[in-house]
C-alpha cells in the first residue's frame, strides 16, 4: 500500500548526490520501502534535500529490488543493471519465426538488458475477440499487493478492470496456455492464471515491477506459491487508437499495443536477483480503449 512518508527525516549534513548516501539516509529509504512508500515518493524527498535526481532513482530502485549490499556513487553505478547478472536464462530466440505446437509467432524485436522481447501473431483476431467476450461479465476493478500484509487492494496508479482464468479453464484458455508456456519455454504449470485487463479512457498503470519485492514483508505470503516471479508476457488484444503504450521508463523503450502482439520481460535469475530496469508501466488511454492479457511465470509450479 502507498503511505506517507515517514516525517522524521535524517538531520544530518546535506550532499550533492556524487558521494555515498550516509547511513542515516540509507536506513530512513529503507523504513519507508517497508512502510509501502512508493518509490516515486521516496525518490522526490531525496532531490528535495539536494541529491542528484539520477543518483536518487539508481539507490531506491535497486533497494526496492533488494540490493542493500553497497551505497551507490554516480561514477561506480551509473548503469541500472549494475549488480543482476544476466544468465542464460529466460527466453532468448535468434531466429525470425518461432513455432508453437499450432501457430508460428514473429519475432519483431530483441533486447538483452533487460530481457525484452516483441512478438507478432502471437494470437489471432477471433482469439482476442472470444477473450474479451468472455471476460466481460467478469471484469472488476484492478488490485495491487499491499507491500507490509501482501493482500490485494485498491490503488490509484492501477485503474484498470479486470479477471482471471484458471489455469485450462476452456479449451480456449487451455489453448492459449500451451502456446504462451512454449514462447516462455516454461511449463504451463510454473503459470498464474491467465488475466484479462480493461482500460477505458484516462485508464493506466503507472510504472512499477511485476516481481515481488525482496525486501517487503508481505512477499511472503506470494513467494510461499511457487516462488519468485519470473517473466511476463503481456498479449495486447485490440488495437488502441491513442495511447495505451507499454512503457520501460529506465531504457527508454514504448511499445504500441497492436492486436495480436505480445511483449516478453524476464527479471529473476537462478541467484534470486531481480532486474530492476523491467520498471515498466501502461500509458493513458488517450482515445478508444484496451483490452491486455497477462501472464505471470513462476520459479516453480504455481499453486
Amino acid at each position: 500500500m502507498s503511505t506517507s512518508l515517514e516525517e522524521s527525516k535524517p538531520q544530518i549534513t546535506k550532499v550533492q548526490g556524487l558521494t555515498d548516501m550516509p547511513v542515516e539516509w540509507l536506513r530512513w529509504v529503507d523504513e519507508n520501502i517497508s512502510r509501502g512508500c512508493t518509490p516515486e515518493s521516496i525518490i522526490d524527498t531525496l532531490v528535495l534535500n539536494e541529491y542528484n535526481k539520477e543518483y536518487a532513482t539508481q539507490l531506491v530502485l535497486r533497494r526496492f529490488a533488494g540490493d542493500t549490499s553497497v551505497e551507490l556513487s554516480m561514477q561506480d553505478h551509473s548503469d541500472l543493471s549494475q549488480g543482476y547478472i544476466y544468465e542464460e536464462i529466460g527466453v532468448k530466440y535468434t531466429e525470425h519465426v518461432v513455432k508453437t505446437h499450432d501457430r508460428e509467432v514473429n519475432v519483431l524485436l530483441t533486447i538483452d538488458q533487460p530481457r525484452i522481447i516483441l512478438f507478432g501473431n502471437v494470437i489471432s483476431k477471433e482469439e482476442c475477440e472470444q477473450l474479451i467476450e468472455l471476460s466481460k461479465p467478469k471484469l472488476h476493478r484492478s488490485t495491487t499487493v499491499e507491500n507490509v500484509s501482501g493482500k490485494a487492494e485498491h490503488h490509484k496508479n492501477r485503474t484498470s478492470y479486470g479477471t482471471f482464468f484458471q489455469i485450462n479453464e476452456t479449451p480456449l484458455i487451455e489453448r492459449i496456455d500451451r502456446r504462451v508456456s512454449e514462447l516462455m519455454q516454461l511449463p504451463v504449470l510454473n503459470g498464474e492464471g491467465l488475466q484479462i485487463l480493461h482500460y477505458q479512457i484516462g485508464g493506466e498503470y503507472k510504472p512499477h515491477f511485476d516481481y515481488f519485492s525482496p525486501k517487503a514483508t508481505g512477499s511472503r505470503l506470494h513467494l510461499a506459491h511457487g516462488g519468485q516471479r519470473v517473466a511476463t508476457l503481456i498479449l495486447y488484444l485490440n488495437n488502441v487508437e491513442e495511447g495505451g503504450e507499454t512503457i520501460f521508463p529506465e531504457i527508454n523503450l514504448k511499445i504500441i499495443p497492436a492486436q495480436g502482439n505480445a511483449v516478453y520481460f524476464a527479471y529473476t535469475n537462478s541467484k534470486n536477483q531481480v532486474d530492476p530496469l523491467t520498471l515498466h508501466g501502461g500509458c493513458p488511454v488517450l482515445k478508444g480503449e484496451k483490452y491486455i492479457a497477462t501472464k505471470w511465470m513462476r520459479q516453480n509450479e504455481y499453486r
